[in-house]
Parts: structure tokens; sequence; C-alpha cells
């Protein structure tokens, strides 16, 4: 059975999002909600491994890029809104120092900036999402690296940026090394999809 979740049926304002999200804060709900193309979006929480895997990239990626001063990787929780207007919730980000100096977060609110890489993992009620929409308004902001982890299929699909588009990828598999070109970080793709205890 496809989890539940929800769109709105009219389009909303990234002004009207803020205080609908703030209401919803107000009224103690703790749901995930995305404005994607003027449209409120709610994804159900994810069910197992996503929340594995989800932790395996952010040791990846939390390790990587403090030691080598890049910039800030943020966890799932972080709500960016786009220069387009839309305001995602990546499962997890990197934005580089160049990026967060073109802007003044501001304690509570949305970071107004598109990260560099985007990671999502895929889940049923995201991954047709993910792979069109989503994928489309990362590229139009200039998101340079998008990665598609599919725990379902145990494979890394990772975009990259060149002339303002995402070029073809193929999926890589548990047995494959990927390489980051904005990163420069190289990994097994198997570290993405923790053992499960027997």
């Amino acid at each position: 059975m496809e989890p539940l979740g929800f769109e709105s049926v009219r389009y909303i304002t990234p002004e009207e999002f803020h205080g609908f999200v703030e209401e919803r804060e107000r009224l103690g709900d703790s749901s995930h909600y995305e404005l994607l193309n003027g449209r409120v979006v709610m994804n159900p929480p994810a069910g197992w491994p996503h929340g594995a895997v989800d932790s395996a990239i952010q040791v990846l990626l939390g390790t990587w890029v403090p030691e080598r001063r890049l910039g800030l990787v943020l966890g799932s929780s972080q709500g960016f809104e786009l220069p387009s207007g839309d305001v995602v919730e990546p499962d997890c980000s990197f934005v580089s120092h160049n990026r967060l100096r073109s802007t003044t977060p501001e304690v509570g609110e949305f970071l107004r900036i598109a990260p560099d890489l985007v990671v999502e993992v895929l889940s049923r009620s995201n991954a047709t999402r993910d792979r069109g929409e989503k994928k489309g308004i990362y590229e139009r902001n200039g998101v340079r690296e998008y990665w598609l982890v599919d725990p379902r299929a145990n494979t890394l699909t990772a975009f990259t940026l060149k002339d303002g588009r995402y070029g073809p990828a193929t999926p890589l598999n548990e047995g494959d090394r990927y390489r980051s070109p904005l990163l420069g970080l190289e990994f097994d793709v198997k570290t993405l999809f923790p053992e499960l205890p027997r």
C-alpha cells in the first residue's frame, strides 16, 4: 500500500507557505512540508531502511567536508528557500563557504540559498517526484550535484550540472565506486547501504 501524503490543490506564494508552516508548528504538527512549483506537498515518515541510509550519508559527508573546511553538511530538517521560490527539505545537503557568504542566515528561518549538493533518499512515496519534479527544481536553481540514493535497488545515481543542465547519469551499484567532482570525495557505493544485522 502506498504511504499517504498530500498535495495542495491550489497554488500559494512563498510568503503564504511561511505562514502555513508557522500555523502547523503552532498546532504541534511535525510533518515535513515542501513548496514545489507553488504547491504544498507533505511526505509521510519514511520506512526502513531510509533512516540508516540517511545516517550513512551524513557520516560520509560529515567526515570529509569539515576535515577539508569546504563548507557545511546539513541534515534532513534544514529547509531551503530557493531563488525560484520553491521551499525544499532534502535528506542531506552541502553548502560551500562561497555560497554561505552570499546569504545572511536568520535563526528559525529557511536558508535563502541553493545548496551545492543535494542528496535525496528514495522511498515509495517520493521516488517519482525526486526523479522528476524536484530534479528539475534543483537544476533550475543551480544545485551543482544531485544524488539519488535508492535503498531498494542499492544504487546511487549522481547528476552533475554543466551549462545549467544535468547530464545523463547511470545508476551505480554496490560494487562500483563514485568520485564526486564537486567534493573530490571517492567512495564505494556500498558504504551508503549499511549491512543489516542477521
